[in-house]
């Protein structure tokens, strides 16, 4: 997160500074900061109690699917424009290819955290229906 933030600032200075590529910047940050509503919700929800909901799954699949399309496949084409275009300095272009890199870093931990919860989901719904399984019509358990 630091290494996001730091990057920012300094793209944002550059900018201003050289009076260019002010463009290039704003898509960036506007493509980084897209998510930010939904890290808030997740928040709020955790802080009342309600993030282990059907409101938390909701949240947190659009969260993971905004990050995805926004910031690594928007971003991969907006990388690859300011890669092509001979406008930009380099060192604009070295901070574009390092905030992309900083977007796959947390994509990572994303992916992880999205199997996690997955999986912990398929498990428990996997054990209620092993559970309704052995249920008898009376609702008696089976004997073994």
């Amino acid at each position: 997160m630091l290494a996001h933030h730091t990057l920012s600032i300094l793209g944002i200075t550059t900018a201003l500074v050289l009076g260019e590529s002010g463009t290039e910047v704003n898509a960036v940050l506007f493509g980084s900061e897209i998510t930010n509503p939904l890290l808030q919700m997740r928040w709020f929800l955790r802080e009342t109690g309600r993030y282990h909901s059907f409101t938390g799954d909701v949240v947190d699949f659009l969260f993971v699917a905004l990050f995805t399309g926004v910031r690594i496949g928007l971003g991969a084409h907006l990388l690859f424009c300011e890669m092509a275009s001979p406008t930009p300095k380099w060192f604009m272009k070295a901070g574009g290819i390092a905030m992309y890199a900083v977007s796959w870093c947390f994509m990572l931990s994303i992916w992880r955290f999205a199997w996690r919860k997955s999986i912990k989901k398929y498990r428990a719904w996997r054990s209620r229906r092993s559970e309704e399984q052995q249920l008898k019509p009376k609702g008696h358990l089976k004997t073994h």
